[in-house]
């Protein structure tokens, strides 16, 4: 079995890659909106990790095709089943840049320009991001790739449904629901955003509140006693921004053992989490 590995993420180092590399996922994220059919709790519209960063995995239709973002050699890829290829290398440029070209690939294979929504105003802005470092998206992607790693573990342990391990453009955060399976009383079951109970593990790279990298554990609904479980060190229960449990990345990495330590702190929420959230 491969060793985890969690690399030093220093926030004031990765802070415009991090930027750079949200507002390109998010390119990803808004074709499989238009691409992809819908499934519950917008799954279909979020990425899966891959070998190398992140991937939109197969989407099928008129031509089938799969992007992915490249961490590690710095570039937005796309290919095709007919064999057509695109590549950009990732330079910190606007992300309206990249939405340009993987809109003329998809175009070009036989995709509906129609179906393809650059119209969200982050994609078409002409940011730029100078201090991008080809480097630290590849430390990022490695640490990516070891969280990922342990919530594959994780999800390989429950008996109940679990959303894809997925990356969510929008927030840039990786991310695993637990469904009990039970609904929420006084809430229209055919709502699965208002009626489902649910857990979110997750991680970030860090974001306006918190600007560095950071795990956190939320419940819907949360449950009346949930904070009073016993967290450890370095965890704390968090009010402020969102109501959950909350590690950085920094702290994680002062543990003795980061990866059993991450695995101990999941595993005793979803067990708090089934004890009060299951009927």
């Amino acid at each position: 079995m491969n060793t985890i590995e969690f690399p030093v993420l220093d926030p004031a180092s990765i802070g415009q890659t991090r930027e750079a590399l949200h507002a390109y996922a998010r390119i990803l994220g808004d074709c499989l909106k238009g691409l992809r059919t819908k499934r519950k709790h917008w799954w279909h519209a979020s990425l899966r990790p891959s070998l190398n960063g992140l991937s939109t995995g197969i989407v099928y239709g008129n031509c089938d095709f799969e992007l992915e973002l490249n961490f590690r050699n710095g570039v937005l890829e796309g290919r095709t089943d007919t064999g057509a290829g695109f590549s950009a290398k990732l330079e910190g440029q606007a992300a309206s840049d990249l939405g340009t070209g993987v809109a003329a690939f998809l175009i070009e294979n036989g995709i509906d320009e129609n179906r393809i929504p650059f119209a969200d105003p982050q994609q078409a802005s002409s940011i730029t991001y100078p201090d991008y470092s080809a480097h630290q998206a590849a430390v990022m992607g490695s640490a990516l790739k070891g969280v990922t790693q342990l919530m594959v573990r994780l999800r390989a342990q429950v008996r109940e449904e679990c959303s894809p391990i997925q990356v969510w453009p929008h927030h840039f955060d990786l991310s695993m629901l637990w469904l009990p399976g039970d609904k929420i009383l006084g809430e229209d079951p055919v709502d699965e955003e208002a009626a489902d109970k649910q857990m979110n593990f997750g991680f970030t790279f860090g974001d306006d509140g918190t600007p560095e990298p950071y795990f956190y554990v939320t419940a819907y609904p949360m449950p009346d006693d949930m904070h009073r479980v016993p967290l450890p060190a370095g965890a704390s229960w968090r009010t402020e921004g969102f109501s959950g449990a909350f590690l950085t990345y920094a702290d994680l990495l002062e543990t003795a053992d980061p990866a059993n330590d991450l695995s101990s702190l999941w595993s005793g929420l979803l067990a708090a989490g089934r004890q009060r959230m299951m009927a």
